[in-house]
């Protein structure tokens, strides 16, 4: 059986990782706005990771004999500027999210609840590979600028990645 207060911040959770497929989806609308396919499609997969996140915690909770508890999710943004501006406001969710994640790691250790530890030991992993992924691409975008050839071939590039962020490279889609 959950305990209460790990049930609660798992929930929580749950409502992080669909307000951030949210996010990424609405990312990918405004890719698809300015006629750049390849980061759109890039983002529709990590909206749809993120989809999968959350039915893993979803799942978990239930599993343990709890109790889900679906909060509404927030309207996403739905302007977001240059590609360089998007992946960095992607990167500084990603950082959120995984302070979240660490947090939700403390409280299991302190309540003693191994089985969530272990759970969210993959969670952990996975957010260092996001943060990873994100942080390449800004690096990229800011070599190559807002425009021009370069940002077509990295947008080709970035549509490759296939849906659920399943890539020759791992779970995170790194391009």
């Amino acid at each position: 059986m959950i305990g209460k207060s790990v049930q609660d911040a798992i929930n929580n959770q749950i409502n992080m990782e669909f307000l951030s497929s949210y996010i990424y989806l609405s990312m990918s609308a405004h890719f698809e706005h300015e006629n750049l396919p390849g980061f759109a499609r890039w983002m529709h997969a990590q909206g749809e990771e993120e989809r999968l996140h959350a039915m893993k915690l979803f799942n978990f909770i239930n599993d343990r004999g709890g109790r889900v508890a679906l909060q509404a999710i927030a309207q996403p943004p739905v302007e977001f500027g240059s590609p360089l501006e998007v992946f960095q406001k992607a990167l500084e969710h990603e950082q959120k999210v995984s302070a979240s994640i660490n947090a939700l790691y403390g409280l299991a250790a302190k309540e003693g609840d191994y089985a969530a530890q272990v759970m969210l030991q993959w969670f952990i992993n996975e957010q260092v590979e996001e943060e990873k992924t994100a942080t390449a691409i800004v690096e990229q975008l800011k070599r190559i600028g807002n425009d021009g050839p370069a940002l077509l071939i990295l947008d080709r590039e970035m549509g490759a990645r296939k849906a659920g962020g399943e890539e020759g490279g791992g779970e995170g889609g790194e391009a």
